[in-house]
């Protein structure tokens, strides 16, 4: 019987781009020795324990937002474990850690200068289930104990991609914005450095994890994390620079990811 390919998902394309996470399912195959497959769902940053592809077999290794770690941890049998490394992008302000942040991002020519400014103003968001795009921002909104909605409109984009977008045709006020994705957009799009201002940034948070499928191998999980850890930096014209050792603990112990997963799991009870 010949073996299974590693079968990988991804929740954080196209933001992040797809060929980030093709090279990383391309290497682990060469690697494994049996190839792999690569699904991208980009409807949502993470699954819930509800529709969960790793509890179906139908996922071996995942990339998506933390909360949705924290939710899948937290089942009575979790379906996936976190792998220990986590990547860690070329932007000096991670001081070389598996961290990154939210960028708060409106028009050049916009008078916002800090997130208060935008009580009553429209929002663009990637999607619910994301803490750099949403969560962020709503806590961030509580704290200024404003008793009334914040955002008069918060428009669910589909992606920080298509965020980006609505902001520089001038459809929404402002947007957050995961700090790698503004970074390689900008790298891709001089102009975004003309047309768009950062007024906050909010972090740094613990990187979104990879996980495995539970019921893998023990030896196949070892291996993949070790095949990991010797990825090139520069990872597909990617500001990549290496993957770095994390815990579950680092998760567990930042607040606004604690936070985030509850409010995503007090949405759907």
């Amino acid at each position: 019987m010949t073996p299974r390919p590693l079968r990988v998902i991804t929740y954080l394309a196209p933001s992040i781009p797809e060929r980030f996470f093709q090279v990383i399912a391309d290497h682990l195959g060469q690697r494994l020795g049996n190839g792999a497959e690569l699904t991208v769902e980009a409807r949502t940053s993470g699954p819930l324990p509800g529709d969960d592809p790793f509890r179906r077999n139908e996922a071996d290794v995942g990339f998506m937002c933390a909360p949705s770690l924290v939710l899948l941890r937290a089942a009575d049998d979790p379906s996936v474990e976190l792998i220990p490394v986590a990547p860690v992008w070329a932007d000096e302000r991670t001081k070389g850690l598996p961290v990154y942040f939210s960028d708060v991002v409106v028009r050049a020519d916009s008078s916002i200068g800090s997130f208060d400014r935008l009580r009553g103003r429209t929002w663009a968001y990637n999607d619910e289930r994301s803490l750099s795009g949403w969560h962020s921002a709503r806590q961030r909104a509580r704290a200024l104990a404003t008793e009334t909605e914040f955002f008069s409109t918060a428009v669910a984009s589909g992606s920080h991609l298509e965020s980006l977008r609505l902001l520089i045709q001038g459809r929404v006020d402002a947007a957050a914005i995961d700090s790698n994705v503004l970074m390689v957009e900008r790298a891709k799009h001089p102009e975004y450095r003309v047309l768009l201002n950062v007024i906050e940034s909010w972090g740094p948070y613990p990187i979104q994890p990879v996980v495995l499928r539970s019921s893998l191998a023990d030896e196949v999980k070892t291996q993949i994390a070790a095949h990991l850890d010797d990825l090139d930096a520069g990872l597909a014209g990617i500001p990549f620079e290496r993957f770095a050792p994390v815990t579950y603990e680092d998760y567990l112990s930042a607040p606004a990811v604690v936070e985030a997963a509850g409010m995503i799991e007090d949405a759907h009870l």
